[in-house]
């Protein structure tokens, strides 16, 4: 009888370590399917037509960086006040997003070689706006942002450039927006952004 209940045991061990497997096979796909659902989200947020025809975003390569860059600096802005999951699908997110750039980097001609160079200088450039978006969202300061909008999405400068106050006024209410949803939004990558234009 001893002899059976140990052969038992051993033959339900493998079994219990394949189910775990399993669970945790399903759960990283499920993760998976959250990320690039949410990731598909906030681009197409950031691709809004009004940002670029009514609020001064060029229709460049940049200036889509420089848009998505915002709109995710908000969305991890929200998420860190989400439990453990919600953080982990913002840090994905954020992998997801630096994929899409090394990707987009290598298709337009950059060599391996130059590729590390370029990402390293684009993540020192998101950190940076993220600590300047971030100081002027927690100030309710729409002219500091605006400044650090223009200064970022138009280098060059000069008279021309737009102020940008109406994309720091779109910021405001989309931070307010994302503050606002549920954490269930947020656990299950279905968080979007207000239309552009309907804040105005």
């Amino acid at each position: 009888m001893q002899h059976d209940t140990d052969g038992s045991h051993s033959f339900n061990q493998p079994k219990l370590g394949v189910m775990m497997i399993f669970g945790l096979f399903r759960k990283k796909n499920a993760n998976q399917r959250i990320v690039e659902n949410q990731y598909a989200l906030l681009t197409a947020g950031a691709r809004q037509p009004y940002l670029y025809e009514a609020l001064g975003v060029p229709d460049t390569v940049m200036g889509r960086f420089e848009m998505l860059s915002a709109v995710l600096i908000l969305y991890f802005r929200r998420t860190r006040a989400s439990a453990t999951s919600g953080q982990e699908i913002a840090q994905q997110i954020i992998d997801a997003f630096f994929q899409d750039v090394d990707h987009s980097i290598r298709e337009l001609g950059i060599s391996d070689v130059g590729v590390p160079k370029r990402m390293k200088k684009l993540a020192g450039r998101f950190y940076g706006r993220l600590e300047s978006y971030a100081a002027a969202l927690d100030a309710g300061n729409r002219d500091a942002l605006a400044q650090a909008l223009r200064r970022n999405i138009h280098p060059e400068g000069g008279d021309d450039a737009p102020d940008m106050q109406g994309l720091a006024h779109y910021l405001f209410a989309a931070e307010a927006h994302l503050t606002a949803l549920d954490e269930l939004t947020i656990e299950t990558g279905t968080a979007q952004l207000p239309a552009a234009g309907s804040a105005d």
